[in-house]
């Protein structure tokens, strides 16, 4: 069998991945600045039914980079997906990876009123006008509540990436953002979760 294993640089099996899976998609073409975040997920997830599941907004990843390149956070829903992105490259630009699942006061909080986490964290979030990206990969209730809170006025986000995985609310949490008004990045169907998110900002950190 290990005839069969084909022998790679540590640095040059990304660039090897990413040749197969373009190969894979048979020649399918999407639009200059979906194609890297497209790839990149199926890249991350081996699951190739992302080139059809996963909608970006028009402008939505435009809107990203531009508020990136203006010092954006990107506020996440499990510390998962923080731990994925990239931030390095987004500290060149002065932002910051968010995660307020930890916090003392939104879990005494989220308790007092019988809602979950994720929903206070993204209360949290619009305290500080600086978080412009939401990347939700895990609790729709997260993508809810920023949806509510979106009709509401209180924040308007530069771009929310929806893709929760799962069964309860999570196919349904996406589609709010359809007509939310606001760039987004959602994954239809149940599939998705926190590498899905992490990537997807990844996706358009390395475009910058």
């Amino acid at each position: 069998m290990l005839d069969k294993i084909e022998l790679i640089k540590p640095d040059d099996i990304e660039k090897r991945s990413f040749e197969i899976l373009s190969g894979m998609l048979g020649g399918r073409e999407f639009p200059p600045l979906h194609e890297p975040v497209i790839k990149r997920v199926i890249h991350t997830t081996a699951d190739f039914e992302y080139a059809d599941t996963l909608k970006i907004s028009q402008g939505a990843v435009e809107a990203a980079m531009e508020a990136i390149k203006h010092g954006s956070n990107i506020v996440t829903d499990t510390k998962m997906a923080e731990a994925g992105i990239n931030k390095k490259s987004l500290g060149r630009f002065g932002g910051k990876v968010a995660c307020f699942m930890d916090g003392e006061e939104v879990a005494r909080e989220a308790g007092e009123r019988c809602v979950t986490r994720a929903a206070v964290c993204m209360e949290t979030a619009c305290k500080d006008s600086n978080n412009r990206i939401f990347a939700i990969g895990n609790a729709p209730t997260a993508l809810i509540r920023l949806y509510e809170l979106i009709i509401e006025g209180k924040i308007r986000p530069a771009l929310v990436i929806g893709v929760p995985v799962g069964f309860v609310n999570v196919v349904e949490s996406k589609e709010l953002f359809k007509n939310a008004g606001v760039p987004y990045i959602i994954s239809e169907g149940r599939k998705g979760g926190s590498n899905v998110a992490a990537a997807i900002a990844n996706a358009i950190l390395y475009m910058i």
